[in-house]
């Protein structure tokens, strides 16, 4: 999994790609606590992300709920797997996915 991220000012763009899994999910949630701070509009990038396990929902949803407090989170360009994956666990409800 690669994670890059671009901020300016109060928002922060997170592009995933490769797999967020049981092995890399630890990756992204370390990676979520060093920069939300301040951060008022998140967004996942998510057009290389190949595979969504539990624990990488586990991270997105511990990051829905810091965001709900802070601001905004918006995940956009899921593949049709991942989208997929979000209906089946009801994360679709959720999370904002554009």
């Amino acid at each position: 999994m690669t994670i890059d991220k671009k901020g300016q000012g109060t928002e922060l763009e997170i592009s995933v790609s490769g797999r967020l899994d049981t092995t890399t999910a630890p990756q992204l949630e370390a990676e979520l606590k060093r920069s939300i701070d301040g951060v008022t509009a998140l967004v996942f990038d998510f057009s290389e992300l190949e595979y969504l396990s539990s624990a990488g929902l586990r991270v997105l949803l511990a990051a829905q709920k810091v965001m709900n407090k802070q601001g905004s989170m918006v995940i956009r360009h899921v593949n049709e797997t991942i989208m997929e994956v979000f209906e089946i666990t009801g994360f679709s409800e959720i999370l904002t996915v554009e």
